[in-house]
């Protein structure tokens, strides 16, 4: 049964039909598949297989990419209000564009993935000041501050990465809390995060998800008491 249902999900998402993949998980549920059991061992894997398929093949269309993602962030949600005791996060994000900057496409796929893969995300919008980014980030006890840029000038400029950075710096925050940037001036140019400041950078929104995921381990690690 687990087989089948997991096949008539991946098809949903694929085609995009959020219509569609929410019938698929109905039904499961009425045939007695559990919500935990829906999101890890369907949804999930989904999500990580999308993930993968990037890998392989980085011209995928981006469109199919952000409707995956919003779909099984949907679908998670509705499955967490189901669930019988409340899932342990991953971890917790502060995301947002930054300052300067109005484009939000990646960093909604990003937050997609992050919520499927059971990590708390706290979406700041876009046009986002530096020193917001910290104080939500120290407000949420984030392990990541993600700062999405699609232009050089808000990449580079006073309000973004860097100025994170320094605060972090000042607040005595580093190696607690990571930052990572996306975007395109990060595809144009690969060392451009090391030159903002940032831990760590992702060519897309799928990338973005998995490698937020490493940092958050990580950083946890480090950091436990």
């Amino acid at each position: 049964m687990l087989d089948d249902i997991i096949k008539a999900y991946n098809e949903a998402v694929f085609e995009t039909d959020r219509d569609a993949a929410f019938e698929v998980v109905n039904g499961a549920l009425d045939r007695g598949l559990s919500p935990e059991d829906v999101v890890f061992k369907v949804v999930i894997p989904a999500v990580e297989e999308m993930m993968a398929g990037i890998t392989r093949n980085p011209d995928q269309n981006l469109a199919q990419h952000f409707m995956t993602a919003q779909i099984a962030a949907e679908v998670t949600d509705e499955m967490l209000k189901r669930f019988q005791h409340p899932p342990e996060v991953i971890g917790r994000v502060v995301i947002g564009t930054a300052q300067g900057d109005l484009h939000s496409l990646g960093k909604r796929i990003v937050m997609g993935c992050l919520k499927a893969l059971m990590v708390e995300v706290t979406d700041l919008g876009v046009n986002v000041p530096a020193e917001r980014f910290v104080d939500e980030a120290v407000a949420h006890d984030a392990q990541v501050i993600a700062v999405s840029a699609m232009m050089v000038h808000t990449a580079m400029g006073e309000q973004g990465c860097r100025r994170v950075r320094e605060l972090l710096h000042e607040r005595g925050l580093e190696g607690r809390v990571k930052i990572v940037v996306g975007g395109a001036p990060y595809r144009f140019d690969d060392q451009l995060y090391l030159q903002v400041g940032a831990d760590g950078w992702a060519a897309d929104g799928i990338a973005a998800g998995r490698m937020i995921v490493d940092l958050i381990k990580s950083t946890k690690a480090e950091h436990q008491p």
